[in-house]
């Protein structure tokens, strides 16, 4: 795992546009952060929470829920990189998501990050950064996610 990448101005971001930062540490996505998800989201398909009936499915296992997997981005950025000397960071959401391939429970993810874009708004700067989670032993990511940030100064 690299250290994240700490900056202390909007202007180091700006300086770091299509550098890759990454990857972080892993991740392990287990049956219960599964079913917890499960509940949270009221999602509850067999796929994801039925370990006998998903034996015989098609990926052999109970899978994460992509939404789940989405939902770990906030855990692998401060992994990445860190934003000193602003008075607040925001999500501000996210224009693409992909999710290439599925999590079998069990599975450990890591991401890496590319920002790709950093614009002024009033008070700060929009952060756009395409975060890529892989998992171990895959052949394909898991989720490619672009995603927006604020920072307010």
């Amino acid at each position: 795992m690299a250290e994240p990448r700490i900056f202390t101005s909007l202007d180091q971001l700006r300086s770091v546009i299509g550098e890759e930062l990454g990857p972080s540490g892993w991740l392990e996505v287990d049956q219960k952060r599964i079913d917890l998800f499960a509940d949270a989201s009221d999602q509850r398909h067999w796929m994801h929470v039925d370990q006998e009936k998903a034996a015989a499915g098609p990926f052999g296992s109970t899978v994460a829920h992509g939404y789940l997997t989405l939902s770990l981005l906030p855990s692998f950025y401060p992994m990445l990189f860190l934003v000193d000397g602003v008075d607040m960071g925001i999500n501000y959401g996210v224009n693409r998501v992909r999710f290439p391939s599925p999590v079998p429970t069990g599975s450990r993810l890591r991401a890496t990050a590319r920002i790709t874009e950093v614009t002024d708004v009033p008070g700060g700067a929009q952060v756009t950064t395409v975060v890529t989670v892989e998992r171990q032993g895959g052949d394909k990511p898991v989720c490619v996610a672009e995603s927006i940030s604020r920072y307010y100064a």
